[in-house]
């Protein structure tokens, strides 16, 4: 018995439909690589109240947000004191008064270099607020040269928890009364 060979065809390839789809595929991937573009922040963690961790000849800037508004204090040799209040105005939190209030502040050559602050918020403070707070005391717009720049603030930024108000007059109010 002998066996013919048949004459094997050779199979045609049909790539079409695999070029169609790079041709959509690739634009489109391209076009959302665009738009997903990633910001990090670089955040620090204030320091504790451990004595010996935090110098108390180093001036300290903090803005507390309240539901009430805000509150920009500065601590000089352990002792803190209050440079404004912000309070809502119409129930919207006053950004362009803090960031006002803060150009104020880095004109004052105590704070000229100073890269640094520290942002306490209550607990009921949302995260856009405080994503908001933290875009205000960064930067602020600044005509320079005819043109619309970016100017410097505090772009070195911590975290904390603000102290309960209530819980602070409380504290005050009982250290009074042991007080002879």
């Amino acid at each position: 018995m002998r066996r013919h060979k048949r004459p094997q065809e050779e199979a045609e390839l049909n790539v079409t439909s695999f070029m169609n789809l790079m041709i959509v595929l690739v634009p489109v991937l391209l076009m959302n690589m665009v738009f997903s573009q990633v910001a990090v922040l670089d955040l620090k963690l204030p320091n504790g109240d451990q004595p010996g961790l935090v110098n108390p000849e180093d001036v300290s800037l903090e803005v507390t947000i309240r539901d009430s508004g805000f509150v920009v204090s500065r601590t000089y040799k352990e002792q803190t004191e209050e440079l404004a209040a912000l309070p809502k105005i119409a129930k919207e939190f006053d950004y362009e008064g803090l960031s006002r209030t803060l150009q104020d502040i880095k004109k004052n050559p105590v704070f000229k270099d100073k890269k640094d602050i520290s942002l306490l918020s209550e607990a009921e403070v949302d995260y856009q607020t405080l994503v908001t707070v933290m875009d205000t005391v960064r930067r602020y717009p600044a005509v320079v040269a005819a043109s619309l720049v970016d100017a410097e603030l505090f772009p070195e930024i911590s975290l904390g928890d603000a102290v309960d108000k209530n819980a602070a007059v409380e504290g005050a109010t009982a250290s009074a009364e042991v007080t002879p």
